[in-house]
């Protein structure tokens, strides 16, 4: 299993400077990728573009771009955009967003999203490639090319929890990425869905990346306890709680990856024993709980049988 560690503002707010830092600190830990998710400040594909430009070597990823605000178009435009930049280096991670926030921030249907998807992925995919695209479907249409020279269509992960968009995941994209989704669930369900329905499609085993909050700390119930505060809300979420209800537990401070170094050690390593191909940690805390953190993850990373 491979362990990647997520960038900027999810971590805290940060200047350009700042997360360049952060992508290069994960570069010298050894650390496979380097993750941006997109939330209200930087926008994850230029992040990546920004900081991955300063830092050689070490793989990027978006986790995830939410496609209801951006024609496939657009989005291909900026994907390889963020190719072009960087060497190649990118994984494009993509979801239809949270409902809640699609209808009340954009003020766009989040009705049918695996047909959205669906359709959306039959489009994407084809402008990574480059090609000429005439389509007028019935949620889009997209007539046109994308041309950035040195650019070669990334690799593109669904965000899935529920069985069709797994289904959707295994049989167009490359794999599934997840947050705040544990182990119980990754193995009995996210794992074995997206893997039956790639095989099931002739496609190669799909890519499984579980992004989670992890702190190592002497005082995991103070963790906890601030860690449901800020995001307690998320467990309220429809998408969200369907996943922690299939886990077993209450809220997000149930599911987070807290304690010490050994221990930590220990929950990471149930993720690849439930299938998962790379783990997203998301550090959490201070700057001495990040720090403290980064060196258990860049540890895993040069450990045999956690890195590939």
């Amino acid at each position: 299993m491979r362990i990647g560690v997520f960038v900027g503002e999810v971590r805290g707010a940060v200047t350009a400077g700042e997360l360049a830092g952060q992508v290069r600190a994960a570069a010298d830990a050894g650390l496979s990728t380097a993750w941006s998710a997109q939330a209200l400040g930087w926008d994850a594909l230029t992040a990546l573009a920004v900081a991955g430009a300063q830092v050689p070597g070490i793989a990027l990823g978006s986790s995830v771009v939410p496609v209801p605000a951006r024609h496939p178009l657009v989005l291909a435009s900026q994907a390889l955009s963020v190719q072009a930049a960087t060497g190649n280096r990118l994984t494009l991670g993509i979801g239809v967003g949270i409902a809640m926030m699609t209808r009340t921030m954009f003020g766009l249907s989040a009705d049918r999203p695996v047909a959205r998807m669906r359709e959306y992925l039959s489009v994407l995919r084809p402008l990574l490639r480059g090609e000429q695209v005439s389509h007028r479907g019935e949620m889009f249409t997209v007539e046109g090319t994308v041309n950035v020279p040195g650019a070669a269509p990334p690799p593109v992960l669904l965000a899935a929890l529920g069985p069709a968009m797994l289904r959707l995941a295994g049989e167009h994209a490359d794999g599934v990425v997840t947050w705040m989704t544990g182990p119980r669930t990754l193995a009995g369900h996210i794992v074995p869905t997206v893997t039956r329905a790639a095989h099931a499609a002739g496609r190669p085993s799909p890519r499984v990346v579980a992004g989670l909050i992890v702190c190592v700390t002497d005082d995991e119930e103070d963790v906890r306890r601030r860690i449901a505060g800020e995001f307690g809300l998320a467990g309220q979420v429809p998408e969200y709680r369907a996943v922690l209800d299939r886990e077993g537990v209450d809220g997000p401070e149930d599911v987070v990856i807290v304690g010490d170094e050994q221990a930590v050690v220990h929950r990471i390593g149930e993720l690849a024993e439930a299938g998962v191909t790379e783990f997203a940690a998301s550090p959490y805390g201070d700057a001495r709980e990040q720090e403290r953190t980064l060196a258990v993850l860049a540890g895993l990373a040069g450990s045999t049988g956690h890195s590939t």
